[in-house]
């Protein structure tokens, strides 16, 4: 029955947190079992009681001024001046500048809308059809979860007990591997279906060297995150904060473009999206002891294993069916349900490296951000872009295959997210 009123108050579309919490309640009337209504608070207050979690506001945050103080603008136009003598520039500086805003945001949605508004609009004054502008900064989007810092492995190392800094290192190489094969994609689609822009298209009034070093400067923020973190220096959390100091430098004192003003703003917009994840956090917590309470776990590692003792063909079946629920459920959301259901069966039954299972979960998770009928990415290029949800998501299949195709590549080659 819980599980029945869990899929009523979805259909409905009751935002997620208050599905779960509908559901633990919905357990606790069937069964009559009140007395664990005592111990809810405690675990509820406990699973956001801990120093890790402090790294998604802090990154939160990170965005928040790199967006204000116009930091990410100079990213783009630094990576621009230098490859306006190339075909299809505008396709190669839109990828490499997901890359580096990924080592920033590490939220895809984020880093989603701020290339929809930014590089759309200039790749179709240079000539390329919106709809593939829109489908390639869409797909460039799932690079966020993957390079490192990335808010989704945060939150698979809380709750799974593992290193993030093993977590942000595991995503390197499948991060670089997606985004060569986007490139490639790209570049074959441009060539093939679209008109090539004109010669004089892609040149920029500025020269290189103006635009060159204030984007040299604002890399050192990203280079401070993964280089301090793969180091030793800092931790994923101590990061995010010394990111923040370098941001608020750069973009009050030495460019002086984020007036004191913006601050409260700021301030407002970080705690609106981080207080959403972390209630989402303590929700699923709750609902997930509900779940192994009911010995739901149990249930579950019970029939996998009874399909079959491969790990590989295990990883595999997780695959399919995670995929199907990425369509449905917020990829947070799922991995926060389904992690301590899956993960003890991983590790337990198969002997799976948690940090393996734990790229490969992630992953394909975020896959459902350009799958409809959810497809949050999906409807945040769709809207800021102008372009047709069904359009968008014939147009983005290239990339989705290209994402399958690296997660398929972390089950069958473990030395991917293990590179040093």
């Amino acid at each position: 029955m819980t599980g029945a009123v869990f899929l009523a108050l979805m259909l409905t579309g009751m935002p997620i947190a208050f599905v779960l919490i509908g559901a633990t309640l919905a357990f606790v009337a069937f069964t009559g079992n009140t007395p664990i209504l005592n111990a809810i608070p405690q675990i509820a207050f406990g699973s956001v009681e801990n120093f890790d979690l402090l790294a998604i506001p802090l990154f939160v945050l990170l965005g928040e001024i790199m967006n204000e103080s116009g930091l990410t603008r100079r990213i783009i136009l630094a990576v621009r001046v230098w490859l306006t003598r190339l075909p299809h520039n505008l396709v190669i500086v839109n990828l490499i500048s997901n890359l580096a805003l990924a080592a920033i945001m590490g939220s895809a949605t984020a880093q989603m809308a701020v290339m929809s508004r930014v590089v759309v609009p200039e790749m179709e004054r240079d000539g390329y059809d919106r709809g593939y502008a829109a489908a390639l900064t869409a797909s460039a989007g799932l690079l966020g979860p993957i390079i490192p810092p990335s808010m989704v492995f945060i939150i698979y190392g809380v709750i799974a007990q593992v290193s993030i800094a093993d977590m942000f290192t595991a995503g390197i190489v499948p991060g670089i591997t997606l985004f060569v094969l986007m490139i490639g994609i790209a570049l074959w689609q441009a060539g093939r279906n679209h008109v090539p822009p004109p010669a004089e298209a892609g040149q920029v009034p500025v020269s290189r060297w103006k635009a060159t070093l204030p984007g040299l400067v604002t890399m050192l923020i990203p280079l401070s995150i993964v280089g301090g973190i793969t180091a030793g220096v800092f931790t994923p959390t101590e990061s995010a904060a010394a990111a923040i100091v370098l941001a608020l430098v750069f973009g009050a004192l030495v460019f002086r473009e984020l007036p004191l003003r913006a601050i409260p703003k700021i301030l407002d917009r970080t705690v609106s999206n981080s207080a959403i994840v972390l209630f989402l956090i303590m929700t699923a917590k709750v609902f997930g002891w509900v779940l192994t309470y009911n010995q739901v776990p149990q249930a579950v590692a019970a029939f996998i294993t009874g399909q079959s003792d491969d790990p590989t063909i295990f990883m595999l079946l997780i695959m399919l069916a995670l995929t199907a629920v990425g369509m449905f459920l917020d990829g947070i959301a799922a991995l926060i349900i389904l992690t301590p259901i899956l993960l003890p069966v991983a590790v337990g039954q198969y002997g799976i490296d948690p940090i393996q299972f734990g790229v490969m979960i992630s992953l394909t998770l975020v896959l459902g951000l350009l799958t409809p009928p959810v497809g949050t990415g999906l409807y945040i290029a769709a809207a800021l872009s102008k372009v047709t949800i069904m359009r968008l998501s014939r147009l983005v299949l290239p990339y989705v295959g290209a994402a399958v195709f690296v997660i398929l590549a972390t089950i069958f080659l473990p030395w991917m997210v293990h590179p040093f």
